[in-house]
């Protein structure tokens, strides 16, 4: 009779494939929640990305400001002349500038 006790209990096919199923459920679980921290890491990386592409982006700005020719810069004679000009271009005569400054013209 001892060595009665002492046998395992042999189980049915109906119990085996119920302890497969479960742990195929506990699979399927760890595979959500797997799922569930790539998608939080990938939002994550794809954020970064995002913020080094502006960065990027405002940094070839700047590149490109940097590169740019810049007008020559004008001295006050030449604003002045080119103020005159404009003046001129416009219809008005030398007097009549003279007389917007409040300047007398000697001829």
């Amino acid at each position: 009779m001892a060595e009665s006790e002492n046998k395992r209990a042999r189980r049915t096919p109906q119990e085996r494939a119920a302890g497969v199923d479960e742990r195929i459920a506990k699979l399927n679980q760890a595979i959500k929640e797997l799922e569930s921290k790539k998608a939080s890491v990938v939002a994550e990386y794809d954020a970064k990305i995002t913020a080094t592409q502006d960065r990027i982006k405002s940094l070839e700005e700047k590149k490109a400001e940097i590169l740019a020719p810049k007008p020559p810069r004008k001295t006050k004679k030449q604003k002045i002349q080119q103020i005159v000009n404009l003046a001129m271009k416009n219809g008005m005569s030398v007097e009549e500038i003279a007389g917007q400054l409040h300047v007398e013209v000697e001829d």
